[in-house]
This record gives structure tokens, sequence and C-alpha cells, in this order.
């Protein structure tokens, strides 16, 4: 009989063969067709924050800017329990069930603020079996999601088309170091890129970098450490 683990792996791989099935690798809103993106006004950004030698409980922290100017319009943190084990490549099991959770809460109380396009701190379709965490959470919630990533996955047999490809961008006139943009649902790659550029005052865009640095100022505030991943 199969390990545990091995059994979780193989029923992750199915689902997400399942869910790969429904991500649209397309332009679905008006202003994603608008050389200016006219008619975006909310972009939103997720993070998941650890203390160090702790790697069950996080905080999870969604931000949702005004576009174009980048202003905070929303934030909700929560501090979290991970249930599922950390395998590489399933990341979208283990993190995208408090981030949905904080997206249903914010579509509960403040619709009208709901985010139009998601960026996730991870890849979308440049993942070993086309679906990483940005996928993962585009498709549960039904939300364009645009998946920006720091490193470059290394991982064969992934890119197919120029379409499938992740994409180096130099984000800002400050950044050296590249990022990596790739679509993760409800979104072209070129409108992704184009979007992550808009979005960048720094290396990393907006709407992640302040859930970022928000979710490690929670830790700060409340666990007194400075040991965070």
């Amino acid at each position: 009989m199969a390990a545990p683990e091995a059994e979780l792996v193989l029923k992750w791989e199915r689902e997400q063969a399942r869910l790969r099935q429904n991500v649209k690798e397309e332009d679905t809103e008006d202003w994603q067709r608008n050389a200016d993106f006219s008619g975006l006004e909310r972009v939103g950004g997720v993070d998941l924050s650890f203390i160090k030698g702790d790697d069950i409980n996080a905080c999870a922290h969604l931000v949702v800017l005004a576009y174009p100017h980048m202003k905070v319009l929303y934030e909700d943190c929560k501090m979290v329990t991970l249930n599922a084990p950390y395998v590489a490549g399933f990341l979208g099991f283990r993190e995208a069930p408090p981030l949905l959770q904080a997206l249903e809460k914010l579509k509960n109380v403040q619709p009208n603020l709901m985010p139009q396009v998601l960026f996730v701190d991870g890849n979308g379709l440049f993942h070993y079996r086309e679906f990483g965490l940005a996928c993962h959470l585009g498709v549960l919630s039904d939300l364009p999601c645009v998946g920006v990533a720091k490193n470059l996955l290394h991982v064969e047999g992934v890119v197919r088309s120029e379409e499938h490809q992740s994409q180096a961008l130099r984000s800002s006139q400050s950044s050296i170091k590249p990022v990596y943009v790739s679509v993760g649902h409800r979104i072209t790659l070129d409108t992704a890129v184009r979007l992550t550029h808009n979005c960048c005052l720094y290396r990393v865009p907006e709407p992640i970098r302040q859930a970022d640095i928000r979710s490690r100022e929670y830790l700060r505030c409340n666990f007194l450490t400075s040991d965070i991943t």
C-alpha cells in the first residue's frame, strides 16, 4: 500500500488536473481590452506570513488597492492554522483555503470593494502541471488572477507555447532583478504582463507588496518577534 503522503499526492494531482480544465487563458473583462485599463478600479493582493520555526500557523492578509493610484481601500488580516502539509508543487491545497475565506468575507461585508483582479505571490500556468497557486485561487474564486514569482521555476515540459510561457519583467526603474509573470485565470499573458508593470512602484506589484508588508507587521506587533518568513 502506498504511503499516506504518496496517496495524498496522487489525489492532489487528480484534483489539479480536474481544476486545470477550468482555467481561462483569455481576457474576459472589458477593462482588460482597453489600452489604459479604463474601467479597472480595484486590484487585490494576498499573502501568507509565518513566524520562523512555525510552518503551521500563519497570518493571511488580503488587501484591495485603488487603481491606478495604489491607495489601500481595504485590508483583512487573520491568523490561520494550515491543515495541509507542504508538498512542492501543491501550494494551492495548503494556502488557498484561508485566502479564499478572506475573499468570501469581503464579498459578504463589502461587496463593492471586491477586487476586479487578484495578484498572487507565486506561479500560475508556469508550474509543474500548469496549475500553480494563482490558477488555484483564480479558478476557485472565479476572479481574474495573475501569478508573479520572484524566482524562476526550473521545470521541463511545462511550456508548450508562447501563450503558456512565464515572462521575465523588469518591473520598475529602480528594480535590477526581474519578476516572472504567468497567467492565473481569466486573463491573457500579454494583459497580465502589462498590468503587472502598471502596478509596480518597486520590484513587486504593489498589491502583493502591501499584503506582505502588512502581514509581517501584524506578526511583529502581535508576537513581538522579528523572525518572520
